[in-house]
């Protein structure tokens, strides 16, 4: 008898798990077009637990495969119709925030028509955007607004004008007040143009500023010189290059073009992924230069390697909860018990992606020049 009943409540819970998991499948019709579209474009579109669905026309093609992520790899396989349309929706819902993907039609890879385009993975990308929960910190508010504006600068070492994006916040100008300055740095695949438009620093900053939880700063964003080196191959980066453009050209360029404050105190370099690398370097090579670190997803640094350097008033640590989270939170421990004034940052639910990054420059930025 005892066997019995166990049988029945085994079989209750089976079916139960069914209804549960078939529950948890449904995908809800509430999609929306993404934030990223092309002006009146109405795919690509999301919902509210996250998936993505996409809508092409493309009557003369055999097939076509989304593909999402940096890198784009593998894909989502979208179904034909008899109208020329190709239809698709992911497979499970996407962490939230801003995804690069593209198409590849037939073996050729294409952007998606229907969405804005963004500099990664060594092309311009297309662009979606999957609402986060805590996208409030990112979002375009009625508050007062620094500027962003594109500066060139000469560069004897490579015998070119280079490009650099800088962020001055509100206010900006209008006095003879100066500001001390971050030096941010993109990742691999991307240029100057990431943090602005897939990372939105200027809009973080804004908003920070409007509730007084930063003191105010001048962000700076150059090329660092990354994409030569073909992806998987950073051990093959020569930093030498890009630490002559940044500490000999770029720097003293702003100084005398901007209302910066010059010492090392007001100075600080970070960087996400390779960018991260860079910054790990840079400061290592040149300590007198800038007083404050950052790695966003970009690796640590230890003590002995800073051991006899010039101290840095912070070292900054994140990564994503779903990359290596143990590594930055125990590198922050050890540099701690070795005098050093570091911390860690953990961006829940997110990998190596711009939601990660968008989160650790909020974490950090109330932490600058202090």
């Amino acid at each position: 008898m005892k066997l019995k009943f166990l049988s029945i409540a085994l079989a209750i819970i089976f079916v139960g798990s069914i209804f549960q998991t078939q529950a948890q499948s449904v995908i809800k019709d509430d999609f929306k077009p993404s934030i990223l579209n092309q002006p009146g474009q109405e795919y690509p579109q999301v919902n509210s637990q996250g998936y993505a669905r996409f809508r092409v026309k493309a009557s003369q093609a055999d097939s076509i495969r989304v593909s999402l992520g940096l890198g784009g790899q593998g894909g989502t396989l979208l179904t034909k119709g008899a109208d020329g349309f190709f239809t698709g929706t992911t497979a499970g819902p996407m962490d939230e925030g801003f995804h690069y993907y593209h198409l590849t039609i037939d073996g050729g890879v294409f952007n998606d028509p229907g969405a804005l385009n963004y500099y990664g993975s060594v092309r311009w990308e297309s662009g979606i955007e999957i609402p986060a929960h805590d996208q409030d910190f990112y979002a375009l508010k009625d508050v007062p607004h620094g500027n962003v504006q594109q500066i060139l600068f000469p560069s004897k070492s490579t015998n070119t004008s280079r490009r650099a994006f800088v962020y001055t916040p509100p206010g900006y100008g209008k006095d003879s007040k100066r500001y001390p300055v971050l030096y941010l740095q993109h990742g691999w695949g991307e240029d100057e143009t990431a943090w602005s438009n897939q990372g939105r620093a200027n809009l973080i900053m804004d908003n920070m500023i409007a509730e007084g939880k930063v003191k105010p700063f001048i962000i700076v964003m150059t090329y660092g010189m990354t994409n030569e080196v073909r992806f998987g191959g950073m051990r093959d980066f020569k930093i030498e290059g890009f630490q002559t453009v940044l500490i000999d050209e770029l720097i003293p360029y702003l100084d005398a073009n901007f209302r910066t404050l010059t010492d090392r105190n007001n100075r600080a370099m970070a960087g996400l992924s390779m960018g991260g690398m860079e910054t790990h370097t840079i400061t290592l090579n040149k300590p007198d230069v800038f007083a404050y670190y950052a790695l966003l997803s970009g690796g640590t640094y230890n003590a002995e390697e800073l051991k006899g350097k010039s101290q840095p008033k912070l070292i900054f640590l994140s990564a994503g909860s779903k990359e290596r989270p143990d590594g930055v939170r125990n590198a922050a421990t050890a540099l701690k018990a070795a005098g050093y004034n570091a911390v860690s940052y953990v961006s829940e639910n997110t990998a190596h992606e711009f939601l990660t990054w968008r989160r650790s420059l909020c974490e950090l930025a109330p932490l600058l020049f202090k």
